[in-house]
């Protein structure tokens, strides 16, 4: 079977309830403002040079692509710790192998401006973030304050589904189309595009089983079988008949997770092996394609804490919405289970791209 954007995202069930308010996301790029929190201070030596970032229309690959020519570099030298949209304003951390180099950049083009760099001596590696901090404004919110007041409660009390959020699919679900080419036996030389590929084959299984979570109420709960993971950590336990009592449940300090495919990994059993068997087996190509890929099978929380969440209302019935999510959380992921808005995210100089959030 192939899989479809509405699959991958428009068809996945909310946790805690209706839509209780409508509105335009990212009328404007500063309208969507991200942050990331590095988690560590710079070594101040080594063959690494850790760069601050900001950018405005621009997404991650072509900053590190245009940093890649400017420092006269090979592409694999540049790294990220997280993707970031191109229709916001964000900080993010860029790293640059330069041994016995300084790193001198020329002017910034349109969009992009830096901080200092730092020398470090490790790569900087997917996910090497302690979260990052949105500031979003939401225009034209219809929908009373007093259940938007209750759901912003309950989300940050009780966090929300861990979805992998559309952009991660593309445009119409374009990395899906790709994935199902490389999976058909086609080649993709660009590697940074193949990677996005099999991550989005990859984030589509596990939104199907995160999905038949929450539609059974099990999405925040510990089911005998299943692997727990604590918060900041990829280490997993076996949750045993005790574990749906333990207070760091209810704490968002430990949670259930789900499947991200690849080769060997530790399997769950019970219930838990019942769902994840039941959606594998509808996407065999996917498996088969992510497995033969060398990937290596990880887990994934299915629960994403909310932290310091503020809000505000604005003139112009504008809401402002500010929190702090863990590496590989997404904003979008929080948004759908307060309202169905649309996100309007006008390119920089172009036209308008529409999709439902």
């Amino acid at each position: 079977m192939k899989a479809s954007r509405k699959q991958a995202w428009d068809e996945l069930p909310r946790s805690h309830g209706l839509p209780v308010a409508g509105g335009i996301l990212r009328r404007d790029p500063e309208d969507f403002v991200v942050s990331e929190n590095l988690g560590f201070t710079p070594d101040g030596d080594g063959e690494h040079v850790l760069l601050l970032v900001r950018k405005r229309g621009w997404n991650t690959p072509d900053v590190a692509r245009w940093l890649s020519r400017a420092l006269e570099v090979p592409a694999r030298d540049v790294t990220w710790a997280g993707l970031k949209d191109r229709h916001a304003v964000t900080e993010q951390w860029f790293g640059i192998r330069l041994p016995g180099r300084q790193p001198v950049l020329p002017d910034p083009p349109a969009g992009l401006s830096w901080r200092s760099p730092k020398r470090h001596r490790r790569r900087l590696r997917p996910g090497a973030l302690a979260g990052n901090r949105f500031t979003l404004v939401i225009r034209h919110v219809s929908g009373q304050p007093s259940p938007i007041h209750r759901r912003l409660l309950k989300i940050s009390r009780y966090g929300v589904p861990n979805y992998f959020g559309p952009q991660r699919f593309g445009h119409d679900g374009r990395n899906l189309v790709g994935a199902e080419r490389l999976f058909g036996g086609g080649r993709e030389r660009d590697r940074t595009r193949r990677g996005l590929y099999l991550s989005a084959a990859r984030s589509f299984l596990f939104n199907r089983v995160l999905g038949c979570r929450v539609a059974d109420g099990s999405w925040d709960r510990a089911l005998v079988g299943d692997l727990m993971t604590f918060a900041g950590s990829r280490s997993v336990f076996s949750a045993a008949a005790d574990t749906a009592a333990d207070p760091r449940l209810s704490q968002l300090d430990i949670h259930p997770t789900g499947p991200l495919v690849g080769s060997d990994g530790i399997p769950v059993e019970g219930r838990p092996a019942e769902v994840e068997e039941t959606v594998l087996a509808t996407f065999p190509a996917y498996v088969r394609g992510l497995r033969s890929a060398g990937l290596r099978a990880e887990r994934r929380a299915l629960r994403l804490p909310v932290s310091a969440l503020r809000w505000q209302r604005l003139p112009d019935a504008a809401w402002r919405i500010a929190f702090t999510l863990p590496p590989g959380g997404y904003a979008t992921a929080v948004l759908r289970e307060l309202g169905a808005f649309e996100d309007v995210a006008v390119p920089i100089g172009g036209g308008q791209a529409r999709s439902r959030t």
